[in-house]
């Protein structure tokens, strides 16, 4: 999802290998290393993760695979390449309980078998190089890949009734903008830990309402609790990310939230215009 959006926008002003896992499979750390010394890129751009968040407390061993093993093959790869490395990370590295946003500094505590491996993967960058980037984002949706947007528009079809969480908060973020931010990083002599996200925040209830009032859908949302949903791994109840170290060192600030899912509904407008006939 992330990373369609990342070579859309690099593509114009640098010259891309946007490898799939049939190119080059991070979990081989011979493989990664022949790759990257082979292709010698500037900059390495990991969009590739295990995300499934319930599915990493059944299967850790995809998870630490992709999330921490794959990552310390790529870190080292990008040591013998000279290469620098941009790696996408999580809010989920953090557990919820702070009253107000997270900053770079504060001290990760993961609930999840995700998010321990999330935060494996960033300690191996910061152990074996000195040249990176991490950006810690959340919440993200875009144009491909399954997404909290898109199964809230399939449901809005199928259901009269919508419950939804109203005790986590974050801040939803469209992929192109993350992938503008990228770019953003890119230009500027960037170096350590990100947190980039769109403005603002909400709760899963209020991103959903908004979401079917594009619609026209009579679906009617209601709030519930996460344990009403008794789902396998536990999830933050604050996500919200402090975003003023990108916007210091870069000088851009992400659009709200609201703004950005506007601009995206409306490029989806025949899909959207199809489910309300």
């Amino acid at each position: 999802m992330l990373a369609q959006d990342v070579t859309r926008v690099l593509a114009g002003q640098h010259e891309i290998n946007a490898a799939t896992h049939a190119d080059l499979d991070i979990g081989n750390e011979e493989q990664a290393a022949d790759f990257l010394y082979a292709q010698k890129p500037a900059v390495v751009i990991n969009c590739a993760a295990y995300t499934n968040v319930d599915g990493c407390e059944t299967d850790s061993a995809r998870a630490y695979s992709a999330n921490a093993a794959g990552v310390k093959n790529l870190a080292l790869a990008c040591r013998k390449a000279g290469a620098k490395l941009f790696h996408i990370s999580t809010d989920y590295v953090f557990d919820g309980t702070k009253s107000g946003p997270y900053t770079e500094d504060d001290a990760p505590n993961p609930l999840s078998v995700y998010g321990q491996s999330k935060l494996a993967g960033e300690q191996y960058i910061q152990e074996f190089l000195s040249s990176y980037v991490i950006i810690r984002t959340e919440w993200l949706y875009g144009s491909q890949g399954s997404h909290f947007v898109g199964r809230i528009l399939q449901l809005a079809r199928e259901r009269e009734v919508l419950q939804v969480v109203n005790d986590q908060t974050g801040s939803p973020t469209w992929t192109a903008d993350l992938a503008r931010a990228i770019d953003t990083l890119l230009q500027v002599p960037s170096q350590g830990i990100y947190n980039v996200t769109n403005a603002g925040a909400c709760t899963w209830f209020d991103f959903a309402r908004k979401i079917v009032s594009y619609t026209g859908s009579p679906v009617r949302v209601e709030p519930i609790g996460s344990e009403q949903l008794n789902r396998p791994a536990k999830r933050p109840g604050n996500s919200v990310l402090d975003c003023a170290k990108f916007v210091r060192e870069t000088g851009h600030i992400l659009r709200p939230w609201e703004i950005a899912l506007d601009e995206y509904m409306r490029e989806q407008h025949d899909s959207i215009a199809l489910f309300v006939k």
